[in-house]
């Protein structure tokens, strides 16, 4: 499979080669008259429409002990307390194509990324648009979750190397496949076209997963108010939105575990009653996420906020929604459901000029809200996927030109003191990450 990626992404590159230097004979020829420049003036009329883009991501992080476990990035090796990585290197195609009037009809989109570990396709998705009331659109394919803010902001785009751990947990990889219907006015005129509604049906574990393991489909929404400038607040842009997410996971065991309070403390309670096989167990979210940012001389200051919270279920070992079916010694593995909340707050202000920013983020996620402290046991049932973190951020981007951002950001990451071992206080994993990044 990996090779099949390999291949495909070279033939792109060979392909899209020949089309730049086919556009640049073009422009030399000017007389078509003969089969030569007749294809070539074909190949053009085409493609005129199809943009090409991308970006490279060469970092350098140091962490606090050899081995430790991160969300930034992944986990050290077992001897490794630095390294040198590619943490992404996207290819991305977008194509449009536009009616006689041009209003966009259909748009296509597939994006690529590869890094030291190998290649991977991010996004494969097309959209086609309704053109007589200009309100509806509808996806399909591959493409980020309608959840949040923090899950669909770009990694080109954002001031943190990573999403935040509850972002990542959730909604692991962002995206999954689906199709999704999309109710905005493609004006911006009126308060109300400020509006916006995505509602998508999904299969539940995204990319995590080569395929879906069962039947069960996951239903996402999200209602938002579009970037809007508010007088009352001196000319702040303001965006916000709520977002709730119906899914679950079909058991496969007849053994699923809850966290439920037995005399005077919760324990992870085992259920093995024979109505649990093929039950479904909830992924159920809400959250709501705003915005606002005030103009400044040169730049702006900027609050973000995202609070969610829910049912997830997952495994013993992980919060983390799992990509195949848990099995150990060829037996399915017990499901996990748990209670969680967390959120991020962002500070992001511009330093005297557009190219100079300050990020300062924290952010927290409670993997099993009920229970905390030193009741947090093996004794219990429990383990390090019900612990709670919280890690502050702070950064410095460096912006010199539109193709190039420079990055330093340190991570401080606690995660709550408890009875289970290696976890007894904070466990050393705070990360420096230097990272640049190249555009085009």
């Amino acid at each position: 499979m990996k090779f099949r990626f390999t291949g495909l992404l070279f033939l792109f590159i060979l392909l899209t080669t020949t089309q730049a230097t086919a556009q640049k004979f073009l422009m030399d020829l000017v007389d078509t008259t003969n089969q030569m420049g007749k294809g070539m003036l074909s190949i053009y009329e085409r493609y005129n429409r199809v943009r090409i883009s991308g970006y490279i991501q060469p970092q350098f992080q140091v962490i606090s002990k050899e081995g430790a476990e991160s969300y930034n990035g992944g986990n050290f090796p077992a001897l490794s307390n630095n390294r040198f990585m590619l943490r992404r290197g996207r290819l991305r195609v977008d194509y449009a194509h536009l009616n006689e009037h041009n209003d966009p009809t259909s748009y296509f989109v597939f994006q690529f990324d590869g890094t030291e570990r190998g290649v991977a396709i991010r996004d494969f998705w097309g959209r086609f648009y309704e053109n007589k009331s200009k309100i509806f659109a509808l996806t399909t394919g591959m493409f980020a979750r309608p959840f949040g803010h923090e899950v669909n902001l770009s990694s080109a785009n954002r001031e943190t190397p990573e999403r935040g751990r509850m972002s990542q947990i959730l909604m692991k990889t962002e995206r999954d496949i689906g199709v999704m219907l999309t109710v905005t006015s493609r004006k911006n005129v009126e308060w109300i076209q400020k509006l916006k509604f995505d509602l998508g049906v999904f299969n539940g574990q995204g990319m995590s997963g080569p395929t879906d393991y069962d039947s069960h489909k996951d239903v996402i929404g999200r209602f938002s108010l579009k970037p809007t400038q508010i007088k009352a607040l001196g000319g702040a842009t303001l965006s916000a939105a709520i977002s709730g997410y119906v899914g679950g996971i079909t058991s496969q065991s007849n053994v699923i575990y809850t966290t439920r309070l037995k005399g005077t403390e919760y324990i992870a309670l085992r259920d093995s009653s024979s109505n649990n096989y093929k039950k479904a167990t909830p992924r159920n979210y809400a959250g709501a996420d705003f915005q606002l940012s005030f103009p400044n001389t040169k730049g702006e200051t900027e609050f973000r906020a995202e609070y969610v919270a829910g049912k997830q279920t997952a495994t013993f070992a992980s919060s983390e929604t799992p990509g195949v079916y848990p099995v150990t010694n060829g037996l399915k593995d017990p499901l996990y459901t748990r209670s969680f909340n967390g959120a991020y707050f962002y500070f992001i202000q511009n330093l005297g000029s557009i190219e100079h920013q300050l990020a300062l983020k924290y952010d927290w996620y409670d993997a099993n809200a009920k229970v905390s402290g030193k009741q947090l046991s093996a004794a219990n049932g429990f383990n390090k996927a019900d612990l709670r973190y919280d890690t502050f951020g702070m950064g410095y981007i460096y912006i010199p030109n539109e193709s190039l951002k420079l990055m330093f950001y340190y991570e401080i990451v606690r995660n709550e003191k408890s009875a289970l071992p290696g976890f007894e206080t904070d466990a050393p994993d705070n990360v420096l990450t230097c990272r640049v990044q190249y555009n085009f």
